[in-house]
């Protein structure tokens, strides 16, 4: 890289990034989000799903061509400093930051909430507590090496899988009833209410998509990444979608739209509550706690190896301290992990999943739009996929931000503004020292 520092190591094939795109996406996604988006969609969630499925999809080749011509650490942080400008690769990098890391925070309150529910324990300062040790934990786990990351990595995602399919199997039988699917579009406030609330939830359901941008933010640790990348982006999201729509049938059919979400947002804890209704709940329930607490865990994982690649970048090119790009001997960087963790840890003391999920979609939104309009600078030499599809990706993402609440819009638009200060601060700084 022109602006020096040390390179990372390729040791990931399609398998193992297609696994951590999964580990990324199968988890506060499906285990806490779709609560969220049947709250404000009802039954059109399943809508939703596929809505916010075709968007991911457009992101995800964008974000996978971009991979695949800029194979280095940092995503969409680089793309936007090398295709468009500083400000626009800055504001990608500083976003990306929190948007994910509050869904990393979201992660670690949903775990903690299973974990409480499970053991019957009191809520509160106790799941919060359990929150940020989990944390720590994973950061520990994450500075052990990325070759025993992408082995617990598979292993978590197995487990993931066989709880989510076991959910759907079981379930099955009690989501027959057509009356919890009416009626299908939420009608309190009309067909101008109902057309909000389900595009509200596609940009609530979009942001439970975008782990395979942790594939696009180890591009500088995948082997053959031209091949690699795309097909691992492809494969991942696939296979998300079907899963979701599979448990959010089951969950909407068998406790209803507001009886799923008063789980969200009560517990934290949604899919273990739903399965008590279900037939031999006594072994459905706990394989859902299980499979919860690895999910939860595998996106805290990807989360923050993702945000430390980001804060490795954007450490390496001056726009944060220059200490976050430095590598241990075993080529980790340990003090981006340690002060992501630390900001993780900071979002979670919220206690709120529904609070920490808003926030990250306005911010994701403005990331992955920063993403398509990188896409459209492409050369035609590089470019893989048509053109209309990072048109629809940038006119989705920037359409969605309108239909959020509007806490999300003023928190993530003062978190931009407070960004660009922080550049701008950051650069006379740099430009005053280099002329002493």
């Amino acid at each position: 890289m022109a602006h020096g520092g040390e390179r990372l190591e390729r040791q990931l094939g399609v398998l193992g990034a297609t696994l951590l795109g999964l580990g990324s996406i199968l988890g506060a996604g499906v285990f806490v989000s779709l609560g969220l988006a049947a709250g404000a969609a009802g039954p059109a969630v399943l809508v939703a799903i596929l809505l916010a499925g075709g968007l991911a999809a457009c992101n995800g080749l964008s974000s996978a061509q971009l991979a695949a011509a800029h194979p280095v650490a940092g995503g969409t942080y680089e793309y936007g400093h090398r295709l468009l400008h500083p400000a626009a690769g800055f504001a990608a990098g500083w976003m990306f930051l929190f948007a994910k890391s509050a869904s990393a925070a979201t992660a670690a309150l949903g775990l903690a909430g299973y974990l409480v529910n499970a053991l019957g324990a009191g809520d509160g300062p106790l799941r919060i507590a359990m929150a940020i040790g989990c944390v720590a934990a994973v950061a520990g786990l994450i500075l052990a090496g990325l070759r025993r990351t992408s082995a617990a990595n598979a292993a978590i995602v197995a487990v993931t899988v066989a709880a989510l399919l076991a959910f759907a199997v079981a379930g099955a039988p009690a989501a027959m009833d057509p009356a919890a699917f009416r009626p299908f579009f939420a009608a309190d406030a009309g067909p101008a209410g109902a057309a909000r609330g389900l595009l509200q939830a596609t940009a609530l359901c979009f942001v439970a998509y975008t782990g395979y941008g942790r594939v696009a933010t180890l591009g500088e640790e995948i082997a053959d990444p031209r091949r690699n990348i795309p097909r691992a982006v492809v494969v991942t999201l696939a296979v998300t979608a079907l899963l979701y729509l599979a448990v959010a049938a089951v969950a909407v059919g068998s406790a209803g739209a507001g009886g799923f979400a008063a789980a969200t947002r009560g517990a934290a804890a949604p899919l273990a509550l739903v399965s008590r209704n279900f037939p031999g709940d006594a072994v459905v329930t706990p394989l859902i706690v299980v499979g919860a607490v690895t999910a939860l865990l595998g996106v805290l994982l990807n989360l923050l190896l993702g945000l430390s690649r980001v804060a490795l970048a954007m450490g390496r090119r001056g726009e944060m301290p220059g200490a976050l790009a430095r590598l241990t001997p075993a080529r980790t960087p340990a003090i981006a992990v340690g002060a992501v963790a630390a900001l993780v840890a900071a979002l979670a003391l919220i206690g709120d999943v529904r609070t920490t999920w808003s926030l990250s979609a306005w911010t994701v939104l403005v990331y992955y739009g920063i993403t398509n309009a990188c896409a459209l600078r492409l050369p035609p030499e590089a470019r893989r996929y048509p053109r209309a599809l990072a048109w629809i990706g940038l006119a989705g993402c920037f359409g969605l931000l309108s239909f959020l609440e509007p806490i999300s819009i003023a928190a993530g638009a003062a978190l931009l503004v407070a960004g660009l200060a922080w550049s701008r601060a950051a650069r006379w700084l740099r430009l005053r020292r280099h002329s002493c």
